[in-house]
């Protein structure tokens, strides 16, 4: 027996990726899809079947959360998506380090002497929690991209220019039959600039979510980008000497508020293949030139912010098609983002240093909306910006700030899947709503590509193995594809009252001015947040009804009802597990920031995570579980162990790793089994 008293590791690299699975992976390295990774497996330690048992509720704050401190959800307190409000209809944003109640593995380290950097880990690293100066923080205020929520200032939408066009004008959504366009007029662009300013805030709010198009659930309704449209005409006015055969159009940013000129061009054939967008007439030079089916980023422009101020802004164009006459052409304009989004990197200045060195945070995307074009020539090419971005980033720091340990996070798979990943299979699911989603065989593709996408991306790491580092690959949680259309339960976005009207626990009415809304005069509980039911309760809530001397009987009654309530096709019960709160420990789960009841949806009902337990499985070799693969110094090569790791593992081990002590929260234990050394 080794008794050991120095560090197994002295350089490590965390490589989150919101939303892997370990189930899905294993598929495709089946198939040979994922090279890089199963090279990191080679050379690495981890499960046959690549799983790390994963805490609840599975979803992003609370279990980036628990990777970070070793503790579950009952401990640190990050116990949803959104926390609870005042009120038990109320919910507000969690991505706040302030509330988490546990200490993190990277404030240790920074403050043993170790350059340490957490590059966008959403849950409880945003803002940092110790003064160190040898502690780098790149934002963890959202998920999606880095700064996607906090930084990004303006949607992404479609550019269409068309020699039918009769005026240039913004449309709420893009279609090919201009005669349908719903334009949008000048003051109400200002109004939904104004309006979109909620994307920053965190502030108490009600959301009643009815029926199963609801929440979470809103994603399986197509829908389209809205568009910028702009008559082709003659160039008219120019400044400059406008190339023979060009003709214009006007790009409009920023719903309209920003104009900019565009040229039509033609190539040496005489076809119209790229186009030359301006600042204005006037200018020498276009500030981008695109080109049919290449996406352009690190683009410099304006737009103005959801608070109505106009700000300098990163962006990424595509030109998507253009007609050979030139009559014709559309261009994806993506999200922009602040060019001066300092305030959520610690210290300040790495933003610029970055911005400088690597770019501008790249915007990333949201809007598949199972439109195939959508899917893959605008989100998943944004997503490939974000992953070139984000590597080139993180090896700045290592390279040229001598960071020795990162934990980083990428949120490409979670957010693209959340697109299209219940049309994996068919099922029984009847979505009844106005699209075809019988064809799995196309977005069997789209999940393919992004796992493939993220394996590249994971290959860029590869050479850090001989170069002495420990990687860890894990995440979060995984998404399912559920055999059944999901219900209205389990939902993390607000209160869940679908199915708790049907069982008469939560009554609503209409208000006076036609909104849906609680009737608490009749209503003993709400499930309120993912997994959570709240007893309406006298003396402890604002509108309590209910005797706290009947709270228990009504517990029971409500446990019942939900393990008897059966789906109406298949005839099966839906809940996988009820708990009283003080029950749901056995699972981390419950404390003073969960409901009086705790549940979890059962296998195929589920709305892509969240609302089930962390060992789902769904349709298509889909599950709920988190990955783990650690490779590198100090790790076993080539080694399976048959133990079950644990999120709350992961710190623990890279304290032993690093011979520092353990979190003080810390309910994990080192994966010895892995480690070359035994203790």
């Amino acid at each position: 027996m080794t008794i050991r008293n120095t560090a197994l590791a002295d350089k490590l690299f965390v490589l989150g990726i919101d939303g892997l699975d370990p189930r899905y992976s294993c598929k495709m390295l089946r198939e040979g899809k994922m090279p890089n990774l199963q090279k990191f497996i080679d050379r690495g330690a981890c499960r046959e079947d690549l799983m790390m048992l994963g805490g609840h509720p599975t979803v992003t704050p609370p279990m980036w959360a628990t990777l970070a401190t070793g503790a579950y959800a009952n401990v640190h307190g990050i116990t949803g998506y959104n926390r609870q409000g005042s009120d038990i209809d109320k919910i507000v944003g969690n991505f706040d380090s302030r509330n988490c109640k546990a200490e993190p593995i990277w404030n240790i380290l920074a403050e043993s002497g170790i350059k340490t950097a957490v590059f966008h880990w959403p849950g409880n690293a945003w803002p940092p929690t110790s003064d160190s100066e040898n502690l780098y923080v790149c934002d963890g205020s959202t998920p999606g991209g880095l700064g996607m929520g906090a930084a990004t200032i303006s949607d992404e939408f479609i550019c269409m220019a068309d020699v039918k066009a009769e005026a240039v004008t913004f449309a709420k959504s893009a279609t090919a039959d201009l005669d349908k366009a719903c334009i949008v007029k000048p003051e109400e662009a200002v109004a939904a600039v104004s309006a979109a300013a909620s994307v920053k805030d965190v502030s108490e709010k009600t959301n009643i979510l009815v029926n199963w198009t609801d929440g979470l659930n809103a994603g399986t309704i197509p829908d389209q980008l809205s568009a910028a449209i702009s008559p082709i005409s003659e160039p008219k006015n120019w400044a400059i000497d406008v190339p023979e055969g060009a003709k214009e159009f006007i790009l409009l940013l920023s719903k309209g508020l920003i104009r900019r000129a565009g040229l039509v061009l033609k190539n040496e054939d005489g076809k119209y293949d790229k186009v030359a967008i301006y600042k204005n007439k006037k200018a020498a030079e276009p500030f981008v030139v695109l080109e049919v089916g290449k996406i352009k980023s690190q683009i410099y422009d304006q737009a103005v912010s959801f608070d109505g101020e106009t700000k300098d802004a990163n962006y990424n164009m595509k030109l998507l098609n253009i007609e050979e006459d030139g009559s014709h052409l559309e261009i994806f304009v993506s999200n922009a983002t602040d060019m001066h989004a300092d305030f959520i990197f610690s210290p300040s200045n790495l933003f610029y240093e970055i911005a400088e060195n690597v770019g501008y945070i790249a915007p990333s995307s949201y809007c598949g909306n199972n439109d195939p074009k959508m899917v893959t020539d605008c989100m998943f090419d944004c997503w490939n910006v974000v992953c070139k971005w984000q590597s080139e980033a993180i090896h700045y720091l290592m390279e040229k700030k001598d960071v020795k340990v990162v934990f980083s996070h990428l949120h490409s798979v979670d957010m693209q899947e959340h697109r299209f990943i219940r049309f994996l299979s068919k099922g029984d699911k009847d979505y009844d709503i106005d699209f075809d989603a019988k064809e799995p065989e196309m977005y069997q593709k789209f999940m393919e590509d992004i796992y493939v996408q993220a394996d590249n991306y994971i290959g860029t790491f590869l050479h850090l193995l001989d170069e002495g580092w420990t990687v860890v690959i894990t995440s979060d949680h995984a998404q399912v594809c559920p055999e059944h259309r999901p219900l209205q339960l389990g939902d993390p976005q607000g209160v869940n009252a679908g199915v708790m009207s049907e069982l008469g626990y939560t009554v609503l009415k209409t208000d006076d001015n036609g909104k849906t809304v609680i009737d608490w005069e009749n209503t003993k509980a709400v499930a309120n947040r993912e997994c959570n039911i709240y007893i309406n309760l006298k003396g402890r809530d604002p509108h309590g009804i209910v005797d706290p001397a009947d709270k228990w009987e009504l517990e029971e009654q409500i446990i019942t009802d939900l393990y008897s309530y059966k789906d109406k096709k298949t005839g099966h019960r839906v809940v996988a597990m009820a708990l009283r709160n003080k029950d749901a420990v056995l699972v981390g789960y419950g404390g003073p920031e969960c409901g009086d009841i705790c549940y979890w949806i059962a296998d195929g009902y589920n709305i892509d995570h969240a609302d089930g337990l962390s060992t789902a499985y769904g349709d298509e070799e889909t599950s709920l579980s988190p990955i783990f693969i650690a490779a590198g110094k100090g790790i076993k090569e080539g080694f399976k162990t048959e133990r079950v790791i644990r999120q709350v593992d992961l710190a623990p081990t890279v304290a032993t790793l690093f011979n520092v002590r353990m979190p003080a929260q810390c309910e994990g234990a080192p994966v010895y089994q892995i480690l070359e050394q035994e203790f």
